[in-house]
């Protein structure tokens, strides 16, 4: 599994980083065969100054792939409805393919 965490318009303290891989390594529990996990942190300037935190999360596995994006007042919100969307969407495509 290959893990892609990138800030963009501002530099991630260590903090947050870890923050992410410890949650994004819990992802293996859910589907083993990940390939790839790309974290995108962003910077939204929506109105004047009041600034969003954005958290997207695209989770690659064999033919199939899932997308997240949410968006809130911290990046530690935003990153864990967005993990629990992803979460719900590979249980999801889980039961179907069993089903």
């Amino acid at each position: 599994m290959n893990v892609n965490i990138q800030a963009v318009r501002f530099s991630a303290d260590q903090k947050l980083v870890d923050y992410v891989q410890k949650k994004i390594g819990k992802l293996n529990t859910f589907h083993d065969r990940i390939t790839q996990i790309d974290v995108f942190l962003k910077l939204d300037n929506v109105v004047h100054t009041i600034k969003d935190k954005v958290a997207e999360i695209r989770v690659q596995v064999p033919r199939q792939q899932f997308f997240v994006k949410v968006s809130s007042k911290s990046f530690e919100e935003s990153f864990d409805s967005a993990m629990d969307s992803v979460v719900n969407q590979i249980k999801r495509k889980k039961e179907k393919l069993s089903a």
